[in-house]
């Protein structure tokens, strides 16, 4: 789901913590070694965002933060700010070039690029797809 999340609104509070859980705490966050990533460098994405981000004339880059049932992408458009919701569950993410990352939902994606000498940002996705395969349900009774 996408959401435009400038103003604070109790509705999508409720929604955001359905989808991807909670914030963690500040001692599951030390535990993890951080939550958030460093900026990312847009350089694709599905349709939908790709019309916000051409309303924008700036470098287009987000953030992930990461959540106990998913990760929220955040990105900026002008004066606005926007996420990309994506439970565990509805998360793909491919390594396809050599410096590129594609995180998918559904009909949605945003391709990311990475430097082979950021190391900070190849941890982070590695802490993301680790953290998914263990706290996903293993049977088919667990969901």
């Amino acid at each position: 789901m996408l959401v435009n999340n400038t103003y604070r609104d109790p509705e999508l509070k409720k929604k955001l913590i359905e989808q991807v859980g909670k914030p963690f705490t500040v001692v599951e966050r030390i535990k993890l070694g951080g939550i958030g990533s460093p900026k990312l460098h847009i350089v694709g994405s599905s349709v939908e965002i790709n019309n916000l981000l051409m309303l924008d004339n700036r470098i287009h880059t987000c953030n992930i933060e990461l959540r106990p049932k998913g990760i929220l992408v955040g990105f900026g458009v002008r004066l606005e700010t926007y996420l990309l919701v994506i439970p565990f569950y509805k998360l793909t993410i491919y390594k396809g070039k050599a410096e590129e990352y594609c995180i998918y939902k559904d009909n949605y994606h945003i391709k990311i690029k990475v430097k082979n000498t950021d190391t900070a940002i190849h941890q982070y996705i590695k802490k993301i797809l680790n953290y998914k395969a263990d706290n996903s349900p293993t049977n088919i009774e667990d969901l």
